[in-house]
């Protein structure tokens, strides 16, 4: 099973962290059609051949994403998007 992590700091308040990444859960829902779901601080998403996590702690946020043989192909492009989201709107 391919996949990746990405993880970033952060010194923002948790609050705003917290509403950039139900922001970048909601367009993965969006475009990749995914399914999301909040438990505190942590959202799983799941998808046909894609399950992920998305963890918010006290000074880092990660994203971590299983990739099933067919989904493979959108490794590239699915990391890119998380990267380029974290990097434009958290702190």
């Amino acid at each position: 099973m391919a996949g990746f992590s990405v993880s970033r700091s952060y010194t923002m308040s948790k609050e705003d962290v917290r509403a950039a990444a139900e922001e970048l859960a909601h367009d993965i829902e969006v475009q990749y059609g995914l399914r999301c779901r909040w438990r505190g601080d942590t959202a799983t998403m799941r998808g046909s051949g894609v399950d992920g996590t998305l963890v918010i702690d006290d000074d880092v946020v990660s994203v971590k994403v299983s990739l099933g043989f067919l989904a493979a192909a959108f490794e590239q492009p699915l990391r890119r998007a998380i990267n380029d989201y974290l990097d434009q709107y958290v702190s």
